[in-house]
């Protein structure tokens, strides 16, 4: 059920109020609104890293292990001194594995067809800290190929060292490399990662449809819910009208199908309204909404028969003098009606129709005039107002929009009190705003808000789902 705040003026119209903040439950709605979309991405994403993965060249690497020492000492001090010796050189021997006094030479044992540009971009040598070894890793397409330029990569190195450190032929080099581990021919493929790309895949795909959610969400400036209204204005929401798409066909559910969870919405803003605006001695309210087409005109005829069947004294008055409705949905004559009592050519009480034997009285348009606006604001509006609030216990207005004509704020303003109709998911927040803004500046009192076309399935249904059951209809015969 919708909040009713009952106040003791009118609420402030905050614009667009900078204290509302985003929670939690609404990046929750925009996933849920968004979710097929989401699921989709990602599975895109997912499947783009697999076809990847298949289409992708495999890499396979092999190394080989290179131990290097010094010449042993007789005391324990040489030895800590070779072994420091060997630490600070073993940094240096690994940076000439891309040399090409190593690599062209690797070329030419192995006949290979290659540049020494070519294979320095397949060799690597590292060397782990605090050790005197040197890995040589070499990665190629071809895992056998691969091996094989590790070993012979390993063996050229110890030439070339040693030549280097080689400063007495009598005495030799110092160091000493030696191939501790011949690289091995790899059996599984360092790239591509199928399962590696496949979570990224998914991630990045579930980070754009996130991404794309938050953009859609941020760029819709649609009324979907209550929580888009609290950040538009203060106004009070009186109730939500789920959506009927037979409403066209029978815009009268309250009477000919009493027991639908959209009848059942209209009994729950008759609730609300009763208790609405307790410091005004008239019960009198203008219907209207921002644009056409938000069920202004259903809602008031189902509003004003529920409130006839709880016992209350009904008049709804078709105001709309530019394409009134309202005697076509409750099905009387149109001939005469308010236009005829405003110029005079009728007394009220002729032009009154009642409605069947309920307590509902109805009150059309008649016929258009050429200058509504002038009349729904004459002094003759004035008075006829009065009359009627005298004789009834509540009067309802079905007022036309606000934001194409007038009419509706120069009538709010001679009742007292206006009930905006927003339709959810059509009106868009700049329209309230414009027709909220249109009603204050004539000085007329915004009594409640009223959102229709409500889904009753989804992330903005509205309904006993917030209370955690739902309506559902008995089977015939019980």
């Amino acid at each position: 059920m919708a909040r009713l705040w009952v106040a003791g003026g009118a609420p402030s119209l905050a614009r667009e109020k900078p204290g509302t903040q985003v929670e939690l439950q609404d990046y929750l709605r925009i996933l849920r609104k968004n979710w097929i979309m989401i699921v989709l991405l990602m599975l895109v994403g997912a499947g783009a890293g697999l076809t990847y993965s298949m289409l992708a060249t495999p890499t396979y690497a092999a190394s080989a292990k290179v131990f290097v020492s010094t010449s042993a000492g007789s005391t324990v001090a040489d030895l800590a001194q070779g072994n420091s010796f060997t630490q600070q050189r073993v940094k240096t021997y690994a940076d000439l594995i891309n040399t090409a006094a190593v690599l062209q030479p690797t070329i030419d044992d192995l006949h290979l067809d290659l540049s020494v540009a070519d294979l320095r971009a397949k060799v690597a040598a590292t060397s782990p800290l605090n050790t005197s070894v040197i890995d040589i890793a070499v990665t190629d397409s071809d895992p056998v190929f691969a091996a094989s330029l590790a070993t012979e990569s390993a063996n050229q190195l110890i030439h070339v060292v040693e030549g280097i450190e080689t400063t007495d032929a009598a005495e030799g080099s110092p160091v000493s490399l030696t191939v501790v581990q011949e690289a091995e021919v790899p059996v599984q493929p360092v790239s591509p990662k199928k399962t590696l790309n496949v979570a990224l895949g998914l991630l990045l795909g579930l980070a754009l449809g996130v991404g794309i959610a938050l953009l859609r969400t941020t760029l819709d400036t649609r009324i979907r819910g209550e929580r888009d209204l609290e950040r538009i204005t203060d106004v009070p929401v009186l109730g939500g009208i789920v959506f009927d798409p037979k409403a066209k066909q029978r815009p009268l559910l309250v009477h000919e199908d009493a027991r639908s969870p959209r009848a059942e919405s209209f009994r729950t803003l008759r609730t609300n309204l009763q208790f609405l605006d307790t410091e005004r001695s008239s019960r009198s309210f203008v219907v209207t909404s921002s644009i056409p087409s938000e069920g202004k005109s259903t809602t008031s005829a189902n509003l004003a028969i529920t409130l006839a069947d709880a016992g209350a004294r009904v008049l709804l008055v078709g105001a709309d003098l530019r394409r009134p409705k309202m005697a076509q949905y409750m099905g009387i004559e149109a001939g005469v009606g308010l236009t005829d009592v405003l110029i005079g050519r009728l007394d009220i009480d002729s032009a009154i129709q009642r409605w069947g034997r309920s307590e509902l009285y109805l009150l059309p348009a008649g016929s258009i005039p050429p200058n509504p606006s002038e009349l729904l604001g004459s002094s003759r509006m004035d008075e006829l107002i009065k009359q009627l609030d005298s004789k009834f216990d509540v009067v309802l207005y079905d007022a036309p929009p606000l934001l194409p004509v007038t009419d509706a704020a120069v009538l709010a303003k001679l009742v007292g009190g206006a009930v905006v109709i927003v339709a959810a998911g059509k009106t868009h927040a700049p329209q309230l705003d414009s027709a909220l803004q249109s009603l204050e500046t004539v000085g007329a009192h915004v009594s409640g808000l009223v959102l229709s076309m409500l889904p009753s399935r989804g992330p903005d249904a509205y309904g006993y789902g917030r209370y955690g059951y739902t309506y559902e209809e008995e089977p015939a015969g019980k």
